[in-house]
């Protein structure tokens, strides 16, 4: 059973790395939560290595300008791994085909910007979704629109038989106080119509990979017992460091606020009716990172 702890530093000496979720525990999406920040800092003054592993489709060079404009400052992490980059990895080596249509906002165009760690990289064409081999999703064309607005286009491309590359797994997001769908919802409803989606952020192993990788190039070789994974998505950043064989500490205080009724700790009796409905048990639970 989960154990519920009031601060990271009472168990983060156990671990020589952290695997840290951003949306919803190091910011909320318009600015950085301090708490977290400062718990950040001080684990790693200790040695620690920090690598904040995140679901945005974004590429890490924008995910890194992203945490400048939220006010993380760069003393609270070592490395960025973004299931952007993970996805981009598997386009440019051809999983959805040459011609891809993007579906998602043109906030995103950087998805597409050429990527230097593959030594053949596949040429990639956006085109119409008529003329489409495969489907890039990095999110929903408004993320506040009703789902039901997405389904003549993937009807369209589930009679062509396209395959659909997910940028980003989650299925929703909080900006602030609105909640907003992701690219997860879209795949979703794919999967659900009888399409084939490609995941490749949380809770899927390619961006652990990645994470390990990023963990590796700063010298370290951390074996996955001395690393712990922090975020507050049940199915995503929970699942995945249970699927990976990585200890958690679950936020309740991101997107389970109101099923585990945290304010600043979450409900104990709520708490563990809302792991026994999603069937997870996680390391250690918080209400928030601090």
């Amino acid at each position: 059973m989960t154990r519920i702890i009031t601060a990271l530093a009472e168990v983060s000496t156990n671990y020589d790395a952290l695997f840290v979720d951003l949306w919803g525990c190091v910011h909320n999406g318009v600015t950085a939560i301090p708490s977290a920040v400062a718990a950040l800092q001080a684990y790693r003054k200790t040695g620690g290595k920090v690598v904040l592993v995140t679901n945005s489709p974004r590429p890490r060079k924008g995910v890194l300008k992203q945490l400048v404009h939220f006010g993380v400052p760069d003393d609270a992490y070592d490395a960025v791994a973004t299931s952007g980059d993970s996805a981009r990895a598997a386009m440019y080596s051809g999983v959805v085909g040459t011609q891809v249509w993007h579906y998602g906002p043109v906030t995103d165009s950087r998805f597409f910007d050429p990527l230097e760690i593959l030594d053949n990289p596949v040429e990639i064409t956006r085109v119409p979704l008529d003329e489409a081999s495969g489907i890039v999703c990095t999110g929903p064309f408004d993320p506040l629109a009703d789902p039901e607005t997405w389904r003549a286009d993937l009807e369209t491309a589930l009679a062509r038989g396209l395959k659909l590359l997910c940028a980003n797994p989650d299925i929703v997001v909080d900006r602030g106080e609105e909640r907003e769908w992701c690219a997860g919802a879209v795949a979703r409803m794919y999967t659900e119509m009888g399409g084939e989606s490609l995941y490749f952020g949380k809770p899927h192993a390619p961006i652990y990979d990645l994470a390990r990788r990023r963990l590796h190039k700063l010298g370290n070789t951390i074996e996955d017992g001395k690393i712990l994974a922090i975020g507050d998505g049940i199915m995503t950043d929970v699942k995945g460091a249970v699927d990976e064989g990585i200890d958690s500490l679950f936020i309740t205080g991101g997107l389970a606020a109101a099923e585990t009724k945290t304010i600043d700790q979450p409900d104990a009796q709520a708490l563990s009716a809302f792991l026994d409905r999603e069937n997870m048990d996680p390391t250690y639970t918080i209400g928030h990172l601090r």
